[in-house]
Formats: structure tokens, sequence, C-alpha cells
């Protein structure tokens, strides 16, 4: 049963550790929907419709892209988040901000990207995210980013290594302390994790990368697809595809649920701090699905991101960013007018490796035709302009 009311150990606007600039508070909206609101909105999140998933965009229309993953991932959250009493809008709010700094060519390019930059202090898509929510996003008079409040920003930060943390102020506090991030942070992401394994099962066979008959040695999927012939034997092969899969995030799901109750229960948390100081997350998996999704990943790895299509993808992928980012780095004046601006202003602060964290803001902000766009134009003698 869907509980009512939130739990004392809920991120509230009144247990709120605020906002980077003061604002008067919001009239006819929560603080948290306020976040949420600013980041449908934003240029990033605009951008995630044609940022890869697994498959480059122009491969086809009907692949998740960034924008439909979010979008997916923010339903689960939300859906988990109010069942166990916490607040969902905060849950839906990391899910829809959790990928915004991601580059194009997903994983790869992000590869490519801290290839890149690490003489000048890495690239990771957690900081990215951050960095465009507090400095890069350019829509309000009074101050640079998103002005978002203290709680999705650490939700957005998933990980960060000691050296980062100690950079990022409070913020990074909880990872010096080996803290944990608040109850609806750790739901986004399991349901982050949730979304897309099963979702590139779903691209996966699309695509024709990966069959039935391998996923069936993998006992998530056997049990369902077992389920599921044996109820629906004369099913046409798309439908039963989306049944199998539905059943898979409907089962993982509710695991999550069960088992983070009962977590809750051991540590009877009282206040959202409570969740703080806890050892390890309280949302989870139980011990079996634990051993039965690490099974799925380790499939999802040999058999789809492995494949030799995807990986030749991928490779082309690394090699524009990897041209990109030296040829902007040699020569600033091939940016943009206000690339070129921002790359001189942070070169002026840091020296070189402000130039190239300018050319890394601009090339993690491209899409992925932007970025083929781009190589074409500088590296194709046709492309005149």
């Amino acid at each position: 049963m869907e509980l009512t009311a939130r739990s004392a150990y809920a991120s509230t606007a009144a247990n709120s550790r605020g906002r980077r600039h003061d604002e008067p508070p919001p009239e006819h909206r929560s603080e948290f929907q306020r976040d949420r609101d600013r980041i449908v909105h934003s240029a990033a999140f605009r951008r995630l419709e044609y940022k890869t998933q697994v498959f480059v965009n122009h491969e086809g229309d009907m692949f998740r892209t960034r924008l439909t993953h979010s979008i997916e991932v923010a339903q689960i959250a939300r859906s988990v988040a109010r069942i166990l009493g916490v607040n969902e809008v905060l849950a839906e709010t990391i899910a829809l901000a959790h990928d915004l700094g991601h580059t194009p060519f997903g994983h790869a390019g992000q590869d490519a990207l801290n290839q890149c930059m690490r003489d000048h202090g890495g690239f990771e898509h957690n900081l990215q995210s951050l960095r465009i929510v507090d400095q890069l996003e350019e829509k309000y008079a009074e101050f640079d980013g998103l002005n978002l409040t203290f709680e999705t920003r650490e939700g957005i930060l998933k990980h960060c290594s000691a050296d980062n943390a100690r950079q990022l102020g409070e913020l990074g506090e909880r990872f010096l302390k080996k803290q944990q991030p608040g109850l609806e942070a750790q739901i986004t992401n399991i349901a982050d994790e949730i979304a897309y394994n099963n979702h590139d099962i779903d691209d996966g066979l699309r695509a024709g990368l990966i069959n039935i008959e391998q996923l069936c040695e993998i006992q998530l999927f056997r049990e369902q697809h077992e389920t599921v012939m044996a109820t629906y034997p004369s099913l046409q092969r798309r439908r039963a595809i989306h049944e199998i899969i539905r059943r898979m995030i409907n089962r993982q799901v509710s695991d999550l649920i069960e088992t983070t109750r009962e977590h809750l229960a051991a540590a009877a948390p009282q206040s959202r701090n409570d969740i703080l100081d806890q050892p390890a997350p309280l949302a989870g998996f139980s011990k079996p699905m634990q051993t039965m999704n690490r099974e799925l990943k380790q499939f999802l790895r040999n058999h789809l991101y492995r494949h030799y299509r995807v990986h030749r993808m991928t490779s082309k992928a690394r090699s524009i960013i990897r041209a990109l980012f030296d040829s902007f780095l040699d020569d600033p004046l091939l940016l943009p007018p206000e690339a070129q601006h921002k790359a001189a202003e942070l070169e002026a602060e840091t020296g070189i490796s402000g130039r190239a964290r300018a050319v890394a803001d601009y090339i993690a902000g491209m899409t992925d035709r932007y970025a083929i766009q781009e190589y074409e134009r500088i590296f194709t003698p046709a492309k005149l302009t």
C-alpha cells in the first residue's frame, strides 16, 4: 500500500540545506518542483534527446537516447519513492538531472574525453552534470547555473574522488566523511540501473545484436520468458519481448521496495541525518537479486557492449572526440565565439588547463550528430564552412 504521508527521514524543504544563492521561496510549487522545472527547461536537458545511450543517435529512431532513458529512470524512481514514503519529486528531479553531463557517444565519449583531459584534471560525467547546473547553464540574471537545492546537487553527484571532494566544499563533505546520500538519491541510483539494464536488452534485441536464446541463459530473463510463454504461447514476438521486459522491471522494482523496507525497519532512522550516517546505503536489492543482476550486467557487457558492431561505433566515436579535442586545444580560434571567449577566460585563470576545461565543456555539450558535423567541418575538405 502506498504511504500518504512522508516519513520522518524524507527530504523536505524544511530540512533542506538551501541553495548556493538565496532566492525568495516559490509561491505555487515546492523547492524541489522548482529544481525539476529548471532542469526540464535547461539547454543541457534538451540536448539529451540526441545523445547516445548505447546506439549512436543516427542509427535509428526507436533506440533509447539519454533523454528517454532519463524519463524512464524518473518514472521508476518516483514510483518507488512514493511507496517508501520519501520525497518523490526530489527523486524524479535527481533522475532527470543525473545524465546532464554525459558526452556525445555515451561512455565511449566520456572515456575518450577523460583520456584527453588526463593532464588537466580529468573528465567525469557526474562532475560535469554538477558543473552544468552550478556554472554552465546561462538562463538567469542573478547567477550562473540553475541554483538548485543542495539535496538535488547531492543526488546528482553519485561518485567522487577524495581529491575532487575537497574542492567541492560542503557538497564534498559526505565523500570525505564516508556518509550516504539521502534515500531519494539512493533510490534513483538503483532506478538508473534497473532502467538501463532492461532497456538495453530491448534495444539489443531490436538491433539484432543479441537473441532470446542467449538471454535464456540469464536467470532473471529466463524465469519471465518461461512464464510469458506458458501464459501466452501464441503471443507475437515483439509483444512477448515487451511483456518479458515489463515483468523483469516489475520483479526488480518489487525486490528493491521490499528489501529497502526491511533495511529501514532494521535501521529505524528517525531523521534524514540518520539515513546519511548509515554505514551502507539502505536502498538496494536482496542478495538473490544482486546475484541475478550481476549475471545480467555481465551478459550485457560481454554480448552487447562488446559486440563488434557496437565496438566499431564506439571506436569511431573515440576518434572523433580525440580529434576535436586536440584541434580545439591547439587552435582555439576553431571554436565558436562564445566558446573562444570562455577558453580565453579560463586560460587567464588557470593556464592551459583552463583552456582544456573550456574545450571539454564545449565537446561534452555536443549531441552525437553535432559532434559528427563539427568533425566533418574541420577535417573534411569539401566542408568549407
